[in-house]
């Protein structure tokens, strides 16, 4: 919990000196240094973001009462409805839900399995955006790859009908994460029929991440999911053995037409320069498969509770406009609606 405290003042700490910074950059030249204009009020900050419990309080009911919010859930609109009339509670001024389309996607029933030259069920997530199989299901050998280079240099010849299994080591996520982007469109370019791949996360025990992809317009759009570090482990084995692995991939995912949902927005007006304002915010919406308190329900509640912690006493020059924006898994819409916050 410690690291969690920490990590959630940092983050509130963070959000709060954009209210310290920042009219000092439109300061003259000649003024003090900003640690001397603004010590009082960055003690109060500080002192007053050190005692609270409120950003816990509404974390834990955002994921322990409202749960997972995918984009067009009804989850993700009862988390827009109960943030709207908390923020009025906060006594923030001019809170809002101005109207956003959301991408709908809906994950359904999957599984995948080994089906030669073992049976062995695998632990896999359909990634966000993806297609889904037809209703019998895809079943191919497997071809296992490194990275792209290596699935380059097997080329169509041994890769087209077959699924491609990215088994990347993890190097961090913004070096991992590609192939979650755009491991699919790569793969099937070159004809294959679906793509798994090594989950971009840390050795967790048996626990696949999920998050989203993107399409390439060139190339079909195939299957695409990730499965557990030990069964791609697993999967590694039984090809560097020599044999041909055949694995069955059974996927209802979907995409339905846009959803009808809503940004939340809040803000305080400042004292000298109330059209100038200070956006700070995260999003609302989750992945379907957890309880989403770090992607981004701490993030969505540092930046709420910043302007919270301004609210009790102190109140800044320019305006300061938190946004809880909607349908952050998944590139388009939602990116959109943050812009427009």
């Amino acid at each position: 919990m410690g690291h969690s405290r920490l990590g959630y003042f940092s983050a509130v700490g963070l959000a709060l000196g954009a209210w310290l910074v920042f009219p000092g950059l439109l300061a003259p030249q000649t003024a003090p240094p900003l640690n001397e204009q603004y010590k009082d009020a960055a003690s109060r900050i500080i002192a007053a973001a050190l005692s609270d419990q409120d950003g816990y309080a509404k974390l834990t009911y955002l994921c322990e009462r409202i749960g997972n919010r995918l984009s067009g859930s009804t989850g993700l609109e009862k988390a827009i409805e109960w943030a709207s009339a908390q923020m009025k509670k906060d006594g923030l001024d001019n809170v809002v839900t101005p109207p956003a389309k959301v991408p709908h996607w809906v994950r359904g029933k999957e599984s995948a399995k080994i089906v030669a030259p073992v049976e062995r069920p695998l632990k896999m997530l359909g990634l966000g955006g993806s297609v889904g199989t037809p209703p019998e299901g895809i079943t191919a050998e497997v071809v296992s790859v490194s990275g792209f280079d290596e699935l380059e240099r097997l080329g169509k010849e041994k890769v087209a009908g077959k699924i491609v299994v990215y088994n990347v080591p993890w190097e961090g996520y913004g070096r991992t994460v590609q192939y979650r982007g755009s491991g699919a469109s790569r793969a099937a370019a070159l004809g294959a029929v679906a793509m798994l791949m090594r989950s971009a996360g840390p050795p967790p025990l048996e626990m696949p991440h999920t998050g989203g992809l993107r399409y390439s317009d060139d190339a079909p759009r195939i299957p695409a999911a990730a499965l557990a570090l030990e069964d791609v482990a697993a999967i590694q084995k039984l090809v560097d053995s020599g044999e041909k692995v055949k694995i069955h991939l059974s996927m209802e995912a979907q995409t339905l037409p846009d959803a009808d949902s809503a940004n939340v927005i809040g803000e305080i007006r400042g004292r000298e320069k109330p059209e100038e304002i200070v956006v700070i915010g995260g999003h609302l919406d989750s992945w379907d498969v957890g309880q989403g308190a770090h992607d981004d329900g701490g993030g969505a509640m540092a930046s709420w509770q910043a302007l919270e912690v301004i609210v009790r006493g102190l109140r800044p020059d320019h305006a300061g406009r938190g946004g809880r924006s909607s349908a952050r898994p998944r590139p388009g819409p939602g990116e959109a609606n943050r812009t427009a916050a």
